[in-house]
């Protein structure tokens, strides 16, 4: 089963949310509903970047190397050159 890493942009906070997920349409539903605590405030989410893994634990290793990088215009750059 295929996992997705996945970056939302809002652009009421402008700021990027990356996440991973095996059902990105409804994980991007869960965003914007607001029961998700850490992106309840940037409503409304848009799926900026979607890249799927062959596994979970590849698409949460993605998923953790660019949360540590913390790095927006890293992230501009991968969404623009996908």
């Amino acid at each position: 089963m295929a996992h997705y890493l996945y970056i939302l942009f809002s652009d009421s906070k402008d700021r990027f949310y990356i996440g991973q997920t095996d059902n990105m349409e409804s994980r991007l539903a869960y965003h914007n509903s607001g029961y998700v605590n850490s992106t309840k405030h940037g409503r409304p989410w848009k799926l900026v970047y979607c890249k799927d893994y062959p596994s979970r634990s590849e698409a949460m290793k993605e998923e953790s190397r660019l949360k540590r990088a913390k790095n927006k215009a890293y992230l501009a750059w991968l969404i623009s050159n996908g």
